[in-house]
């Protein structure tokens, strides 16, 4: 199938959305540019989707790469044939193509060939096409002391050998077997150890293969892989034989030759076909779990990424530890680091009072309005400590537990140093928990997505096809945001469309010189040409522009559209900035917009996008979503009982359910099937990161420290 077609097929698209699709990527266009502002062109399909068209194009390009290469090495032997071409043509995957191939890879020197060598190949076709013959006479004739054949034994064992790589080279019967293998096989692990584990679940499991799910077996190869575990394919033999059986003995065979080729058949599965096979099919179950555990990765990172921002506020950031102390760091509402020290209300020093009074005496003098507290090492000593400290204050003050994981890893990290020198890394992680909260987008670039800390399974997977996934999620969540040109760290400018690492270092050098006072002088830094300036354009905002469309998601090439349509109904500019245009949709409506995109020459996706944009410019997506939860106070573990309806936080989203914070300090499990009142496939279908949940108490284990929950349903 051509490529275009197959994409077609895969993605349930129209061959023209892939034509399309196909030429925008190799014209250099990104995904973000290509999702926002060619919709026409595509028929309006996400990036989401978009990635996948963009990463199944290049898996596909790849296919095809390596299916000339192999007409090549065989046409080189002198062994293609149509038959063999249409073969190669029609095979959808990798693994097809090495199992057409097989036959005619080099191979190292096995059984088959050495009997090869000693003039046996002709008594295996005679065996096997002549299933009437005398074995005994047939072989005799191929004796030959000077090759080493010294009996007939010895000439049928040869034969055998090379019937056996004859059926384990065959491409048919090892996808029959392999089909037949995986939809009735199972999977099986036993205990290779008598100490208890994590993977004590798995210590005499046995599973159908085509209903395991994919944690189990990320589970099941990390338990393997650890040492804890054996692990084999079970599938029936005696099926698969008779299948073999059915294709190369005939009805005819007289009996010492059916026996005989029923022996072949036997040592060809169990000696060449069966662990290959079994090899093969765990790597397929993995590679699809893995791109499953990457697919809840990339959607529990975007959510994570688009948290909304709690902006306006004084935050302290209160890194929590235990005998080096807790590090404090005090921000302005827009992130300018205030003060920091260390107190020590944890264990060992249990300095409360102390450093309540401290505390107490900076929430006073810069006016702190919420505290950030980490989540990890002494986080619930800390929260206590916490919830304490703000019901002693003055005005009112809140608190909220903040999602930790990577903080040390930015404060340690070359960018973190030159971000703030004058600090060392611990307050560098106080600084970050603050700032996490004032605007999740913008502190969360800065770190590795795989160290954030919302996957499952991650340092199991390709890290190379990770690191692509996430990046590209970082990208569209950035873009669709938008960042400020004149204020965007390196990370954020990093990842808008058309800018690479470089591009960025060299517009935040030429800042520091001058301000950007337009999108057009975003061109005059070395690395932005016309190209990487239109992929970028439309994502950046520059405040201070004379130009006000510089500062809305309108795309420059479409600044003449929106101009006109602001004349059409006698509109200015200052109407856009005094937010004068509320009845510009009901006087398009008017018009039909059909009518008017075509007589201002754009499409109505674009006409729609361009109004939404002069409605609310400079708007920010993440304020339509339901801002974070601030607490007040603190329960324990041992307060809960079954039956308690509670608001929590969506923490992570994993295959198996999902961890809601409720503010014990212990997340609560919601398994998948307590997600909702019908089936769910995938977790990541009903509900997300940041989410805020209403859940009832199942059931509580305070010595476990696990907690079950039921999403409630108003």
């Amino acid at each position: 199938m051509e490529i275009n077609k197959q994409l077609a097929s895969e993605l349930n698209i129209s061959l023209k959305q892939t034509d399309t699709v196909i030429k925008l990527l190799d014209e250099g266009n990104t995904v973000p540019f290509i999702a926002r502002y060619r919709k026409e062109a595509t028929g309006n399909l996400s990036d989401e989707l978009l990635r996948t068209f963009e990463e199944r194009l290049a898996a596909l390009r790849v296919l095809n790469e390596k299916k000339e290469d192999i007409k090549r090495l065989i046409e080189n032997q002198d062994k293609l044939t149509e038959e063999l071409i249409k073969k190669i043509d029609n095979a959808t995957t990798l693994t097809e193509l090495e199992d057409i191939y097989r036959p005619y890879r080099p191979k190292r020197r096995t059984r088959a060939t050495i009997a090869k060598e000693k003039g046996l190949e002709k008594l295996a076709q005679i065996i096997l096409l002549k299933q009437d013959c005398d074995l005994q006479k047939e072989s005799s004739a191929f004796i030959d002391p000077q090759k080493e054949v010294n009996t007939i034994k010895d000439a049928l064992n040869g034969a055998k050998d090379i019937i056996a790589e004859m059926i384990s080279d065959n491409a048919d019967y090892r996808k029959e077997i392999r089909f037949y293998t995986f939809n009735n096989g199972f999977l099986i692990s036993k205990s290779k150890t008598d100490q208890d584990s994590v993977y004590r679940n798995y210590y005499d499991f046995k599973e159908p293969l085509k209903k395991l799910v994919s944690h189990r077996i990320l589970a099941i190869n990390r338990g393997e892989k650890e040492g804890f575990l054996t692990v084999k394919i079970e599938a029936d033999e005696n099926y698969i034989y008779q299948y073999i059986a059915d294709k190369i003995i005939n009805r005819y065979a007289e009996s010492a030759n059916k026996q005989l080729l029923q022996e072949v058949i036997a040592d060809s599965y169990k000696r060449l076909i069966q662990s290959s096979i079994e090899t093969e099919i765990r790597n397929d179950l993995t590679a699809n779990a893995q791109s499953q555990a990457i697919e809840v990765f990339k959607e529990n990172l975007k959510n994570l990424l688009l948290q909304p921002p709690i902006v306006g506020k004084v935050v302290m950031g209160f890194d929590p530890a235990y005998r080096t102390g807790c590090k404090i760091a005090i921000v302005d509402d827009i992130g300018n680091p205030l003060d920091t020290t260390v107190v020590y209300p944890t264990p060992p020093q249990n300095k409360t009072a102390e450093a309540a009074k401290e505390l107490t005496n900076l929430i006073d003098k810069y006016h702190v309005d919420i505290i950030s507290v980490g989540n990890g090492t002494a986080s619930k000593e800390s929260e206590i400590f916490v919830a304490d400290l703000i019901k002693h204050q003055k005005h009112p003050v809140s608190y909220l537990m903040t999602n930790e994981a990577g903080a040390s890893v930015y404060s340690a990290s070359k960018l973190a140093i030159a971000e703030f020198p004058q600090y060392d890394l611990t307050k560098r992680s106080a600084i970050s928990i603050a700032r996490r909260i004032q605007d999740p987008l913008a502190e969360l670039v800065k770190i590795d997505p795989k160290s954030i800390g919302v996957g499952q399974y991650q340092h199991d997977m390709n890290q190379k096809e990770l690191s692509v996934a996430l990046d590209g999620v970082v990208e569209n969540c950035v873009s669709s945001v938008g960042v400020e040109l004149n204020t965007a760290s390196v990370s954020l400018l990093k990842n808008i469309a058309g800018i690479s690492a470089k591009t960025a270092e060299n517009i935040v050098t030429y800042r520091e010189n001058k301000r950007f006072g337009s999108r057009e002088e975003l061109k005059q830094v070395t690395g932005i040409g016309e190209k990487a300036y239109q992929q970028a354009a439309g994502f950046i905002r520059v405040a201070d522009s004379a130009e006000i469309l510089d500062n809305t998601a309108v795309h420059p090439e479409s600044y003449e559209a929106a101009k006109k349509i602001l004349a059409q109904f006698n509109y200015t500019e200052d109407d856009i900035k005094n937010h004068n245009l509320k009845n510009l949709p009901e006087q398009i409506k008017k018009v039909g917009h059909k009518k008017l995109a075509e007589k201002l020459n754009i499409g109505e996706l674009t006409l729609n996008d361009i109004v939404k944009e002069l409605l609310q410019p400079a708007r920010d997506p993440r304020s339509e979503l339901p801002a974070p939860i601030l607490r007040s106070d603190i329960m324990d573990i041992s307060y809960l009982k079954e039956g308690m309806i509670l608001t929590g936080t969506v923490r992570n989203v994993a295959d198996f359910g999902a961890f809601v914070d409720i503010g014990v300090h212990q997340d609560g499990l919601i398994h998948i099937s307590k997600l909702s009142k019908s089936f769910v496939k995938k977790p990541t279908d009903v509900i997300s990161v940041g989410e805020t949940v209403k859940v009832k108490v199942l059931e509580v284990d305070v010595a476990k420290k696990r907690i079950a929950l039921e999403k409630v349903f108003d």
